[in-house]
């Protein structure tokens, strides 16, 4: 069986094909058309990581993903997050290639929230706030300009070097966590934190909001009034168990993405909405499929 390694990923592996296959997966999960047990995710003690198995299928596509997350893995120069995913014939069971799953996770989530954002966000949003100049951040800089023109790019990170050098690779400019949330149309708060980085009260009326880190099911990187919203998340059982945002604050869940995606629970413009994303392994499984398929079955 082949192992398809990182770099063969990344050649085939684009966010323009990729953020409408994740909104089409989000719509076939709400629509119950993907069979998925919530992930298992453990800590790794005493080495301070987690880790999980994510299987997922549907009537296109089966398989699993092995991941494992250090948030001080950044210290010792190797990706917080890793995976590998192993993708089987749908109709006989048979095991088909092993991929890489890193690149494939860190694209996959932010192609998610592009497709959030897509949906939800004014056409002419133009102010973005970036919290966590990391992995993710730099990621969604890139996946959310497919969809929006943003002006004005705002970046915090609580190491102030990493934050500078986004902000020079992308055009963005180095703010405090405060001054990049006010008066931003998007804001994206991709952090390890396990106490909030993002104070509700900061949000102007109407902002959009996605908060992607995750840092155990006890931890959140946003506060009270931030998840006193329209909250939307990924998996309602999913984020019931393990996102400390809804945890911790006992937020209140509105919708599935799905189901906004799909107009079954539209949400008002005019609304300050929070998009809690765990990630999920339909996402990784449809995103393999989309690399599996480029490569070509005889390759």
């Amino acid at each position: 069986m082949r192992f398809v390694d990182e770099a063969t990923v990344g050649s085939v592996l684009c966010m323009k094909d990729l953020i409408p296959v994740m909104r089409q997966t989000m719509i076939d999960f709400s629509r119950g058309r993907i069979a998925q047990p919530p992930r298992r995710m453990f800590a790794v003690q005493p080495h301070g990581g987690f880790f999980g198995s994510m299987p997922a299928a549907s009537a296109h596509a089966l398989g699993a993903k092995l991941i494992t997350f250090y948030p001080g893995n950044p210290e010792k120069n190797l990706p917080t997050v890793m995976a590998v995913i192993v993708l089987f014939r749908p109709e006989t069971g048979e095991p088909l290639v092993i991929l890489d799953g890193r690149l494939i996770t860190e694209m996959r989530t932010a192609a998610v929230t592009a497709a959030y954002i897509d949906t939800i966000a004014a056409p002419n949003v133009k102010t973005l706030a970036i919290l966590g100049a990391g992995t993710q951040g730099r990621r969604h800089m890139e996946a959310l300009s497919h969809v929006r023109e943003f002006e004005e790019i705002r970046i915090w990170n609580r190491t102030p070097r990493r934050a500078e050098q986004l902000a020079a690779d992308i055009g963005g400019k180095v703010m405090s966590r405060e001054e990049a949330v006010r008066d931003a149309d998007v804001v994206v708060v991709a952090t390890s934190s396990t106490e909030p980085v993002l104070e509700g009260k900061w949000l102007r009326p109407g902002a959009k909001v996605a908060t992607i880190g995750w840092a155990g099911a006890d931890g959140a990187e946003v506060d009270a009034a931030t998840m006193s919203h329209v909250i939307v998340v990924d998996s309602r059982e999913g984020t019931l168990s393990e996102s400390g945002n809804i945890r911790r604050f006992n937020a209140q869940i509105y919708a599935e993405l799905g189901e906004v995606l799909d107009g079954t629970r539209p949400v008002n413009p005019d609304a300050t909405v929070v998009f809690d994303s765990i990630g999920m392994a339909c996402e990784d499984i449809a995103a393999a499929m989309l690399v599996y398929d480029k490569l070509g079955t005889g390759s």
